[in-house]
């Protein structure tokens, strides 16, 4: 049976993955979602993550509400093309950039850790203070 929409392969699709040019694939469906990072609950970087591979678990498991669902379809630019075999092969890999996407990240959330450290050693000297009085 033919289809009506476009297909893409994996390796189309995770050629996508910049905030200004970003494509996911889910169910089956290839979405363009460039335009809605900047106002996803859950931040870019969640999104970003998912590009080059079937995004489908992570969508699942993060409980989309139904709005959440019928805005995405909006977003459907067509269909993975599943008769290729290097989409196999490719979502085994990171996706393309993926260390950089990491080091960003890093340098991006430092300070929690830093700040988790910061604290405890202040209460920890502050025990010990309140401890030998």
């Amino acid at each position: 049976m033919p289809t009506l929409t476009k297909l893409y392969t994996m390796q189309e699709a995770s050629q996508h993955n910049t905030k200004d040019d970003c494509w996911i694939v889910v169910d089956g469906k290839v979405y363009d979602v460039s335009t809605y990072l900047d106002d996803h609950p859950g931040g870019d970087d969640v999104i970003l993550a998912t590009t080059g591979k079937d995004a489908t678990d992570d969508f699942e498991d993060a409980g989309h509400s139904k709005s959440a669902k019928e805005l995405m379809e909006t977003m459907c630019i067509g269909e993975l093309d599943t008769d290729t075999s290097a989409s196999a092969e490719l979502e085994n890999q990171p996706p393309t950039g993926y260390p950089q996407k990491l080091m960003t990240l890093t340098k991006q959330y430092w300070a929690v850790p830093a700040a988790v450290v910061g604290i405890s050693v202040v209460v920890g000297f502050l025990y010990l203070r309140k401890k030998n009085t």
